[in-house]
């Protein structure tokens, strides 16, 4: 409030405590405290007539203004976070056989390119949702699956002839039992059973057939038209080996390797308390070793606490935030950093806002803004951001005109 008497009201540089920190966040506004401190004495010291000395006594005192603004303001978290290929995944073999070749850790396998080999023949890589669980030879054969397999087929150029559409049926003949007991050997019977296609299923036609046959021969593989559970290993995309398990000569059915993604991310732990308002699809900035800034985004939250490698036991377990940034150039000289990545942690809407240079301390306690051509004005101080607090006061709107230092 304004003091009632006649005197001047004395300024004060009183700074409001900044708000609490988190233990691996903290809020950017200490800068804003700084700022408002600086502006505090110098305001005071301008008021005082602290440099009356070093200027003629008739002189005018300069006085800077600026207008009240109405616009959003948003707090700004930091958390600590990792540049790199993000978390490994191990892959374990799933067929019988011997180690013959593993690749240098740190190299990149894409489809269509041997990830290792066994019994000295390729096991090439193929992108799918799901791996191949049962061996694929008979035609007409229907599954996803089999579209994993068409999908990787056509991708690498090679023709798989017409699918059948999602709705349609097709026949799939096989052989009849044999009767329990029989005077007379058993004529040969078949049975057919129609079979609908669903969506996200393909067909082991003719067609796919000779294709699997085609690329067999290509790649140096036995030309059987038919692909066995092991015959290729399939995972969701291109992959960077960043470590491998076994020896040459090691069981092919164990743990292989470890791979991660080929595109450089992010990871970030987070109490569960910080990860609570962090959404996938969020916008961040990173900060970058040598000052630099780049912008990013949120692409995956973990849902699981896990306690990070090395953490004591008396710490909390953390959530994964990973990040991508927007131009994988920036950091493409970059394998591996410390960065800092800031969140939006709080937003207020269509508020007034002021210079922080503007705010003035009282000796009752509280802030003012002294109103160009008039007094003080006692004013309520909200979000500070950007050099700039959101405030509140009697008569105080967009357009007027406040005395400030900055």
């Amino acid at each position: 409030m304004v003091a009632k008497s006649e005197a001047p009201t004395e300024l004060i540089p009183v700074i409001p405590a900044p708000p609490p920190r988190r233990r691996r966040g903290r809020l950017l506004s200490g800068a804003a405290v700084v700022v408002l401190l600086a502006a505090v004495l110098v305001a005071g010291w301008r008021l005082r007539g602290g440099d009356a000395a070093e200027r003629p006594a008739d002189a005018p005192i300069e006085v800077r203004t600026a207008a009240l603004k109405r616009q959003d303001m948003s707090a700004t978290e930091s958390l600590s976070g990792t540049l790199g290929y993000g978390t490994a995944q191990a892959l374990t073999g799933n067929r019988d056989g011997t180690v013959t070749w593993l690749p240098k850790p740190g190299s990149f396998v894409r489809r269509g390119e041997q990830l290792l080999r066994v019994n000295d023949q390729p096991v090439p890589l193929f992108y799918g949702a799901m791996p191949l669980f049962r061996t694929l030879s008979e035609r007409n054969t229907v599954g996803r699956d089999v579209r994993i397999v068409a999908a990787n087929l056509r991708a690498l150029g090679y023709s798989t002839g017409r699918q059948p559409a999602t709705g349609e049926k097709v026949a799939r003949t096989r052989p009849a039992p044999a009767p329990v007991a029989s005077p007379k050997p058993p004529k040969p019977l078949t049975v057919t059973t129609w079979i609908t296609v669903h969506k996200g299923e393909d067909v082991l036609t003719s067609g796919l057939i000779r294709a699997i046959k085609r690329w067999q021969a290509d790649g140096g593989l036995p030309v059987t038209g038919r692909m066995a559970v092991g015959d290729v290993a399939v995972l969701t995309g291109a992959v960077r080996v960043d470590s491998v398990a076994v020896q040459l000569g090691a069981p092919a059915g164990g743990p292989l390797m470890a791979v991660t993604p080929t595109a450089k991310v992010i990871t970030v732990p987070a109490d569960a308390g910080e990860a609570g308002s962090i959404e996938r699809g969020d916008r961040v900035t990173v900060a970058l070793p040598g000052d630099r800034t780049v912008p990013g985004k949120i692409t995956a939250v973990g849902t699981s606490l896990k306690a990070e490698e090395g953490q004591s036991g008396d710490e909390p377990p953390k959530l994964t935030v990973t990040v991508a940034v927007d131009d994988p150039k920036t950091i493409a000289r970059l394998d591996s950093a410390d960065v800092e990545v800031n969140f939006v942690a709080e937003t207020h809407k269509d508020v007034l806002v002021a210079p922080v240079g503007a705010l003035l301390a009282l000796s009752e306690g509280g802030y003012a803004v002294q109103v160009r051509g008039g007094g003080l004005v006692a004013v309520e101080t909200g979000m500070f951001a950007k050099g700039m607090v959101e405030i509140s006061g009697a008569g105080l709107t967009e357009g007027t005109a406040v005395v400030t230092t900055s």
